[in-house]
């Protein structure tokens, strides 16, 4: 299923390493944010093909037809962002210098992602994929930073374009213009104890040019075009990625690094250093590390809680002021900028967010069996309002709530996750403090049973043989699904029943209550939570004072 909306500079991607993990496993993830955006569980069977089949390439953004590209002889199941082979690979889009797009090309950011996790079985194959292809073919999008990770390595690699002016061209000579690459791109390779993270912000500054361990892999253009385009002069050591082709400003370190920032904040010591970095005013303060060593070993769960975040507890907090409305959502209208008395001004983007179309953390474990080892974790909606329900790399279709016939983004249906959460979601966020706690206790009793399921399940999957297992792991995948829509339609019911009309009706262990005579008991009258009340009071004086009080 694609997108049907514009892409949007708004996504968020964490990554931890294999000794950063408590269990091993190798953890990233991704929150896809688009506004209008409707998605939903990609699925691409594995293939064999012919020479002289030929793929066609669709912009994933806009589905826009690009061109085509010929077929490899075999690709991989992919299930997601996920591949059999456990392989998994997001993206942030921070933009870049708008000149070094290559308008030619014919590969986009993503048809490159899911043409890599068809061909690919490590990590380092995806990386050489990609650049292969692009090089080719060309790249058509913007300044991309991508997650590439598979059961051993954590991988970030930043790519432009490196569109050259025919003015800028004349002045090279011939030995030089034979060296023209068609994109200028960095890969690093994140260490095994460390976390990552980027968020619509170029996040790789200098690099090892004499790397020989083959974690630093880098296009051979990477300087010289910064060099002929006037825009480095100094010694190539000193040449840092982004200060090159998309340097941090406010907006890229507050709207975007801040995001970062509170995934490290949260499981590293010592962030508190990197508070001014984040909050984008300071042009002199200390840059932020591309990744740093957690306090302890994260898990799953800690990884979807970062996903949840909206700066909760830090000086960017969505909790203190008028912009969550009466009951206070720590969520704010888009777009980010306004103005009011021809002053700009810009609202906190956190991590969790409403046009967020979907959000996973993949588990990559080398030590299981690759069917059983991959683990994608996928939520049809904002990460903060539902919970992510387990698909298993090997799944050879997607669950019907997550591909759904007839549905899309002008077209509600009850069958479809991404409309029944959405549903939910949009009852909820007007009304935050009062209903949010209903939906939260779902939620999380839905995430902790995945959790608690999941050892007993591929215990289970291990005493099979291959072909079994990928079956059972197919259905049970499924089955998650559908038990999470069907429980998400009975909490939508639930929370118009309650919370009808701004009030709250009582419940005594789960159940309604009643009078003696039937009716439903007395409900509650919430009223202005007592902050509201206080500034609504300042607001307009004496206007609503009773009488009696003046």
């Amino acid at each position: 299923m694609l997108i049907a909306a514009s892409g949007a500079m708004a996504c968020t991607n964490f990554i931890v390493g294999k000794k950063a993990s408590k269990d091993g496993s190798v953890i990233c993830s991704y929150s896809a944010d688009s506004y209008g955006m409707f998605t939903g569980l990609r699925h691409q069977p594995a293939a064999k093909h012919q020479k002289g089949d030929m793929r066609k390439i669709y912009e994933w953004d806009t589905n826009k037809y690009l061109g085509e590209i010929p077929e490899a002889a075999e690709t991989y199941n992919t299930i997601g962002n996920i591949n059999e082979w456990q392989v998994t690979i997001g993206e942030t889009t921070f933009g870049g210098r708008e000149e070094m797009v290559d308008t030619t090309g014919i590969i986009d950011y993503g048809s490159l992602i899911y043409i890599a996790l068809q061909r690919a079985k490590t990590a380092r194959e995806a990386i050489s994929i990609m650049t292969t292809l692009v090089e080719q073919y060309g790249y058509c999008s913007e300044g991309e930073t991508f997650t590439i990770c598979d059961p051993n390595e954590a991988w970030i690699m930043e790519m432009m374009g490196a569109h050259m002016p025919d003015s800028v061209k004349a002045t090279l000579k011939p030995s030089a213009r034979k060296q023209l690459g068609r994109t200028v791109w960095v890969a690093l390779r994140i260490p095994d104890d460390m976390i990552c993270g980027h968020a619509n912000q170029s996040r790789i500054t200098t690099f090892n040019m004499e790397d020989k361990s083959g974690d630093v892999l880098y296009s051979k253009n990477v300087v010289t075009y910064a060099r002929q385009m006037g825009w480095f002069t100094g010694k190539d050591e000193a040449f840092s990625y982004n200060a090159a082709y998309a340097k941090p400003d406010f907006t890229g370190r507050r709207i975007c690094d801040a995001r970062v920032w509170s995934f490290f904040n949260r499981y590293a010591d010592g962030m508190d250093r990197y508070l001014a970095w984040a909050d984008g005013h300071d042009k002199d303060a200390e840059v932020m590390p591309l990744w740093v060593k957690p306090s302890r070993l994260l898990t799953v769960a800690d990884v979807e809680a970062a996903m949840r975040d909206h700066f909760e507890g830090t000086p960017f907090s969505l909790d203190h002021d008028m912009g969550g409305g009466l009951w206070e959502m720590p969520y704010r209208p888009t777009p980010l900028y306004f103005e009011v008395d021809g002053k700009k001004y810009f609202n906190e983007r956190p991590v969790s967010t409403q046009q967020a179309g979907f959000v996973y953390v993949s588990q990559m474990r080398s030590w299981l069996p690759r069917q059983v080892g991959g683990c994608f974790w996928f939520a049809n909606d904002d990460g903060n309002m539902v919970p992510f329900t387990p698909v298993y790399c090997c799944a050879t279709e997607a669950p019907r709530p997550y591909n759904t016939p007839g549905a899309d983004d002008l077209t509600f249906s009850f069958d479809n996750a991404y409309w029944v959460q959405n549903w939910v979601s949009n009852m909820v966020y007007p009304r935050y403090s009062v209903l949010f706690p209903s939906l939260k206790e779902v939620r999380d009793s839905l995430d902790q049973s995945y959790f608690r399921a999941q050892k007993e399940v591929e215990d289970r999957a291990l005493a099979m043989d291959e072909n079994a297992r990928v079956k059972y792991l197919t259905g049970y995948t499924a089955d998650k699904a559908t038990q999470m829509l069907d429980r998400w339609k009975r909490l939508a019911t639930y929370l118009i029943v309650k919370y009808n009309d701004m009030i709250a009706k009582p419940e005594e262990n789960g159940q309604f209550t009643r009078t003696p005579y039937g009716f439903g008991s007395t409900v509650k009258r919430p009223g202005y939570p007592t902050r509201y009340a206080s500034d609504l009071v300042k607001q307009t004086g004496d206007k609503f004072l009773l009488p009696a009080d003046k």
